[in-house]
This record gives C-alpha cells, sequence and structure tokens, in this order.
C-alpha cells in the first residue's frame, strides 16, 4: 500500500455513510441533534469527543484533519480560518503573563506583530535570534522561556534552523517548539519526526493550491489539540467552514502531482535567472550555492516554487519597470496556487529611502507555479528588457 496515496484518497472517508460518493459531502450545518439529554450533556462536558456545533467539531472537517495529520506523521490536526490564526492559537495557549518566546528574526509579518504588538500587553517577551545557529538559541533561553519559534525555511531569505538541535534542546529545557512549515509543505519536510512540538503551515498555498481558499493548519499531540480546541479555537471561533474544509481535501488529491511539477519548472527558471546580466543572485534552498544548501538538503526532500532574486539595480524604478512589465506572471501576495507571481520588497519602501547598496531592498520574490516554464521564462526575458 502507497502510504501517501492513501491517506490523500482514502483516509478518514467512509463512503458507505455517504451514498457510496466518491467525493465527500460538504456537512453544512451549523449544530447537530440529540435524542438523549444524556448523551447532549457528555458533549457539554467534552465537545471534542463528538458534534455539537460546528465552530467546533465538523464532519467534513474531520475527515481533513485526519488527512493532515497523517501527512505531518501527528496524533491530532485542528483546522483554522488562516495561517495567521493558527499561529496564534498555538503560541497564546502556551504563555501566561511574564512568559518569554524566542523566535527566529523576520519570522512572518503577523507572527512577529503578535509577538511585538499584543503579548508584550500580557507582559510577554519576546527574544530575535539568527536561526542559523544552535548557540544563539542557547545563548537566548532565559529560565521562564516557555516557547521556541521556528520558521524553517523563511519566505524571503528562507534561513533554515537546524529542527533535530533545536528540538533536542527544547526538550531538555522543558521548552515547547513550533515550526511553521507552510514552505516546505508535509511532503517536503517532517518536523514532528525531527522532535517537533507543534507545526503549522498556511493551507492558503499548497495545500489548498487553486487560490480560492484561506487556511491554518496545526498539528501534534492530540492532548495539546484539544487544550486548544477547548480555548482558544471555541473561544476565539475561528475554525474553519465546512465549505473550505472540503476545498482543501479537493487540494490535496493532487498536491503531490503539483509539487513534481512545481519543482520541475522552478529549477529550470532557477537556472536561467542564475545566468541573466540584469540578475545579482538567485536565493533558493535546493541550488549548491545557497548558504545552507547541506542542511537544505538533509531536513528537506523537496524545495517547491518559491524563490528570491536580487536585481542589480542601481534606482528602484528600475525594479518597479521590471514587475510592472510582467504579462503573465501576476504581482502578489501569496504562493502555492495555480498561478506565477512575483513581489518586490522595495513595495515597502519609500522611493526616498531606496538603498542600492542594501541587498534585501533589491529582493523580488518569485513563485513558479503550473505554467509552462518556458512561457514563464519569456514573460522574464521581455520584463527585462524594458527594465534596462
Amino acid at each position: 500500500m502507497n502510504d501517501l496515496s492513501y491517506i490523500l484518497n482514502e483516509l478518514g472517508e467512509d463512503r458507505e455513510q455517504y451514498f457510496r460518493a466518491i467525493s465527500p459531502p460538504i456537512m453544512q450545518t451549523s449544530n447537530f441533534a440529540f435524542k438523549k439529554v444524556a448523551d447532549l450533556r457528555k458533549v457539554f462536558e467534552d465537545e471534542f469527543s463528538t458534534y455539537l456545533y460546528s465552530r467546533g467539531l465538523n464532519p467534513t472537517v474531520d475527515i481533513l484533519r485526519q488527512k493532515l495529520a497523517a501527512l505531518d506523521e501527528a496524533e491530532d490536526c485542528l483546522v483554522f480560518n488562516s495561517g495567521a490564526s493558527a499561529i496564534f492559537a498555538s503560541v497564546f495557549s502556551n504563555v501566561q503573563s511574564g512568559d518569554h518566546i524566542v523566535s527566529v528574526r523576520a519570522p512572518y509579518t503577523w507572527a512577529q506583530r503578535m509577538f511585538d504588538n499584543i503579548l508584550p500587553r500580557f507582559g510577554i517577551s519576546t527574544t530575535y535570534i539568527d536561526g542559523t545557529r544552535i548557540e544563539n538559541f542557547e545563548q537566548a533561553i532565559r529560565p521562564n522561556t516557555k516557547i521556541i519559534y521556528l520558521e524553517s525555511p523563511n519566505s524571503w531569505d528562507f534561513q533554515l534552523q537546524d529542527l533535530q538541535a533545536v528540538a533536542s534542546l527544547a526538550k531538555s529545557k522543558n521548552i515547547i517548539t513550533i515550526c511553521d512549515n507552510s514552505y516546505c509543505t508535509p511532503l517536503f519536510q517532517k518536523p514532528v519526526a525531527m522532535g517537533i512540538d507543534m507545526v503549522l503551515q498556511s493551507a492558503t498555498k499548497y495545500i489548498g493550491g487553486h487560490s480560492d481558499v484561506v487556511a491554518g493548519v496545526l498539528t501534534g499531540t492530540r492532548q495539546m489539540m484539544k487544550k486548544i480546541f477547548d480555548n482558544e479555537l471555541l473561544n476565539m471561533g475561528n475554525g474553519i467552514t465546512p465549505f473550505n474544509a472540503w476545498l482543501l481535501i479537493r487540494g490535496l488529491r493532487t498536491l503531490p502531482v503539483r509539487l513534481e511539477r512545481i519543482s520541475q519548472s522552478t529549477r529550470k527558471v532557477v537556472d536561467y535567472l542564475k545566468n541573466h546580466p540584469q540578475v545579482e543572485e538567485v536565493i533558493f534552498p535546493f541550488d549548491p550555492s545557497f548558504p545552507q544548501y547541506k542542511m537544505a538538503k538533509k531536513q528537506m526532500s523537496g524545495a517547491c516554487g518559491l524563490f528570491t532574486v536580487v536585481m542589480k539595480a542601481e534606482k528602484m524604478d528600475q525594479i518597479v519597470t521590471f514587475c510592472e512589465s510582467l504579462r503573465h506572471i501576476l504581482m502578489a501576495v501569496s504562493w502555492g496556487g495555480h498561478e506565477s507571481l512575483a513581489i518586490p520588497r522595495c513595495a515597502s519602501i519609500l522611493p526616498e529611502n531606496f538603498d542600492a547598496g542594501n541587498r534585501a531592498h533589491k529582493m523580488i520574490r518569485f513563485y513558479v507555479g503550473l505554467e509552462d516554464p518556458d512561457y514563464l521564462i519569456a514573460d522574464y526575458e521581455q520584463a527585462f528588457a524594458k527594465s534596462r
């Protein structure tokens, strides 16, 4: 039996219960009925045990939960209405006033805003570190450190952390580890197998795969998932809807073939860009020039379609002209869908603050979708010609 094929196509699906339909139904209901008061009482005591109200558990969502937990090799899974919700719930459920967090520097925007703007209101502090060296984690840990927050790779310069080493250090000090695995998906990296306590990802990206649903995934032990379900998920009301869960189940069916296609196309596009005279550098974890290439090959089995280009540009206008000249590659945030994307770092920089000597100011993050790679290369080429 192919475990991956079984998970994606069969796990959690009992077709005899829904008229032998190949595709599971969308249980678009807000609540569930009971015949016995005693049964209703039991669910009031433990809503994680069965269906009561779709803010909590729902049959369509449960099919998705089983599949995602199995892909991560975790005991259980919760699915949220966004990746930001999954981040917030995973962190907030494990800190109290006066606690301390160690985080990799420059994490996802909404993770950092939580660390900087929300948690300090409750006396919770965060120390940001360069996560490429285990010594930096050792030095940042305090007696009141409760969480180590990881993002490996991150989504701009793709810095990695040694997940196994960080997990071992954290366990020795009874610290919970959380890793954002959005870049790799469960197919290309297994943080739980390396000792990480909780793994999250934006299912908006590769899991959905069609740029038509926003969702977040959190996996870990059943005990931890129940703790979060009983508190953060039910109180905030940020679980996923049945229809969006159904869209993610649909996305999972084609995940392996999409990632295979995207990975092949990305390699061709990266090779083209590395040799272009208007490109200073291409940053991609599976390219031998990547500083942590050996670590990437050790921890990851694939690198998908996200990479960054550092342009040779003396003026911001050159980057702006290039991006605005792209005809088929769309300028937008996110990644993981069918469409190829570009987002320039200078979009968050005022023109008067642009510094041609600052490598980050010249970055453009690209995502390769499902288009033919030669089609994309032709688009790059005509945009480069206009931005000389």
